[in-house]
């Protein structure tokens, strides 16, 4: 029998070869998409249009053979419209009965592309399914189709016809990833791929019952309470007041992280503890899988947004003036 951590590593780099047959460069996002994925999270794409978002999210649909849906998001979307409705259907005995037709999240993998320009009553719409994996209508409860991911994309800079995401939806995305645009020799060759005769497709390599294997093994790496209580201290002091409380935090936010935060940490690391090929989390791992957990869950003041500053600015200070415990190395 193979050791889980290198079965783990096997897998999540067949994954991630194969996504990358398709997608040029962007090895940051596509193995922070992954990390999200071992870990059961939610994922929160933000850049600008054309940089191969979607393709992105699809690609890893075929990869992993799992179910794909997607939703374009527009100011007249309906909550029906993403969950499904009752519609009266004609019996074979000639009567009529409410029939439940399900919409597009009774999916593996959703699509959410452009979320923020959903009103938020159709964006709250996602919040069962993120939470629990079912959605309630008519007063029944209906369970999804498991795995299911919620990988939504948002625009950052056309801000007009756009609905901000609340921040209990926000908190719901086990992590936010930033899309960079590409550079001139990663530009060049999505112009090849993409021009020429054949577009390359990603070709199935995992399925769900490896995917839920590689969750599992990330619940049972080890954590010593020295690290839990490191990656705490970072939740903690993205809080401007309190225990814990930092000075960059106190200057440049009005709220701190939720809890979940701490959970998408620790869940975090310990992917990354495994992609390094170790059974136990360290402080670099915590600290690594800190940004992408926090920096969509810190709501910056007035005076952070008139200096220019960003949520990875203030992250990035917190995680500087939160001490590591004595003693400790790596």
């Amino acid at each position: 029998m193979s050791d889980p951590t290198t079965a783990f590593q096997e897998k999540f780099r067949r994954l991630q070869a194969e996504v990358g047959k398709v997608i040029v460069g962007q090895e940051q996002v596509v193995e922070d998409v992954l990390i999200a994925l071992a870990a059961h999270g939610h994922v929160l794409l933000e850049g600008v249009p054309g940089l191969g978002k979607t393709l992105l999210v699809r690609s890893l649909a075929q990869a992993l053979k799992l179910d794909f849906s997607r939703v374009q998001f527009t100011p007249d979307l309906m909550p029906a419209d993403i969950i499904g409705t009752h519609l009266l259907v004609d019996d074979p005995d000639g009567g009529r009965r409410l029939e439940f037709r399900r919409g597009p999240v009774f999916t593996q993998v959703l699509l959410a592309d452009e979320i923020n320009r959903a009103t938020p009553k159709t964006q709250s719409a996602l919040l069962e399914a993120m939470a629990e994996g079912s959605v309630t209508t008519g007063g029944t409860r209906h369970e999804l189709p498991g795995p299911f991911f919620v990988l939504a994309t948002q625009n950052p800079l056309e801000m007009e016809g756009t609905y901000p995401l609340p921040e209990a939806q926000l908190d719901r995305f086990f992590s936010k990833v930033l899309v960079p645009f590409p550079t001139l020799d990663e530009l060049g060759g999505i112009i090849d791929r993409t021009t020429g005769v054949e577009a390359p497709e990603a070709q199935p390599v995992l399925d769900a019952a490896d995917l839920i294997e590689m969750q599992q093994t990330v619940r049972r790496v080890l954590l010593a309470d020295p690290v839990k209580r490191y990656g705490l201290s970072i939740v903690l002091g993205t809080h401007p007041s309190g225990d814990g409380s930092t000075a960059a935090a106190a200057r440049w936010l009005r709220y701190g992280a939720s809890p979940r935060g701490a959970q998408a940490i620790i869940l975090g690391a310990r992917v990354r503890a495994l992609l390094d090929g170790r059974p136990q989390v360290g402080f670099d791992d915590v600290e690594q899988a800190a940004l992408p957990a926090l920096r969509h869950r810190v709501l910056l003041n007035f005076e952070a947004e008139g200096e220019g500053l960003s949520a990875d600015d203030v992250v990035a200070q917190v995680l500087d003036e939160v001490p590591r415990p004595l003693g400790a190395a790596a």
